[in-house]
């Protein structure tokens, strides 16, 4: 049987284990994937442009497990009421190709987002930072605050949107989710990230801006650039990227998708995994600034689904679900699924069945 594991369900786990240990956690099984980066057969993700939005499909596989994530970026469809994100994924054996956990990803991309922000800004960011800023105040904000707050104790979060409902939400829900962040609001983007240790920008508009500009930039800062995730989309300005130190989760998609891609393509860049293994330095000197361009990789995905599924066999948490045929005879598809399981000539023997951990 597959395990399937829906939204209801992953909301319970997180709301138990809480959102910071969940996400220190899913960090710690992230890096520890990234450490073994030659292990796995990657590609970038396969994207379907619209006017609209993207879809994508995200594969990654080592010699054990595959993984593939199906998600979308929409960023018309909150005035429609549905999210700009939704995600779902499935977890397989490669020996086999059994499926063996199905799973939403929508709350579980955001979480794995936030968790590998964090986790790049502890090998980026000076030491012990204190303040970040975070411009855009949309579904990904309140993980992102409380990732920073719990794994690398930052105290205070200015915040600023072009909705200032959205930050006002934002704020109410850290008020409840993270009562030891001090939080406060700006009036513009400048204002945010002034004296900012970290800054991360989250917006969701599908198009080239320049959120952030050369002159809101002070020496020493790590911004996280998040929400350029897709072609024609990017929030930096070109000339923070030209003086700053610029790492990526995986240069083939970033240089399509990342804020690098408004840049020519021999433009130095360093790869996640060669800072975390320590054959590429991550900050050089406490002035320098840093830039992490992350579009999301399918290996992130990869971490959350086999996290998940051990904590769902741990927990005994999910849905047994037949998603294919079960155990028997291999070539008599027909018998399995159609035929009359009231007749006993169609089905001459008990087919074994098979565990929750098959």
């Amino acid at each position: 049987m597959t395990r399937f594991i829906d939204l209801p369900q992953l909301s319970a786990l997180v709301r138990a284990m809480g959102a910071g240990r969940f996400m220190a956690e899913l960090a710690a099984a992230i890096e520890a994937d990234y450490l073994r980066w030659n292990d796995f057969d990657k590609t970038p993700r396969v994207a379907t442009h619209s006017a609209r939005g993207v879809i994508e499909l995200m594969p990654v596989s080592d010699r054990t497990r595959y993984a593939f994530k199906y998600v979308n970026g929409h960023p018309y469809n909150p005035a429609a009421g549905l999210p700009t994100v939704m995600a779902f994924g499935a977890l397989a054996d490669v020996d086999t190709g059994y499926p063996r956990l199905l799973s939403e990803l929508t709350l579980m991309t955001a979480l794995r987002t936030a968790a590998t922000s964090a986790m790049a800004a502890r090998v980026l960011a000076r030491p012990r930072p204190a303040r970040m800023a975070l411009i855009g105040n949309g579904a990904q904000s309140e993980f992102q605050a409380i990732a920073f707050h719990t794994l690398l104790g930052i105290e205070e979060v200015r915040l600023y949107d072009v909705d200032p409902a959205a930050t006002a939400r934002l704020r109410r829900n850290l008020a409840r989710a993270a009562p030891a962040l001090a939080v406060s609001c700006a009036a513009s983007t400048a204002q945010a990230v002034r004296g900012a240790d970290i800054v991360t920008t989250l917006t969701a508009d599908k198009t080239r801006a320049t959120i952030l500009t050369p002159e809101m930039i002070e020496p020493g800062m790590h911004v996280n650039a998040v929400g350029g995730d897709c072609p024609g989309k990017t929030e930096l300005h070109a000339d923070i990227l030209r003086a700053a130190r610029v790492v990526v989760e995986y240069e083939p998609q970033s240089r399509i998708e990342g804020e690098i891609q408004q840049m020519p393509a021999d433009f130095p860049v360093v790869e996640l995994w060669r800072v975390l293994d320590g054959s590429a330095a991550g900050r050089e000197s406490d002035r320098q600034v840093t830039v992490f361009d992350s579009v999301g990789f399918a290996l992130e995905d990869y971490s959350a689904l086999c996290y998940l599924d051990r904590l769902a066999r741990a927990r005994g948490i999910g849905t047994l679900v037949q998603l294919v045929p079960p155990p028997g005879d291999p070539k008599d598809l027909f018998g399995a699924t159609l035929a009359d399981p009231a007749d006993p000539a169609a089905h001459p023997g008990e087919a074994p069945r098979i565990t929750a951990d098959a």
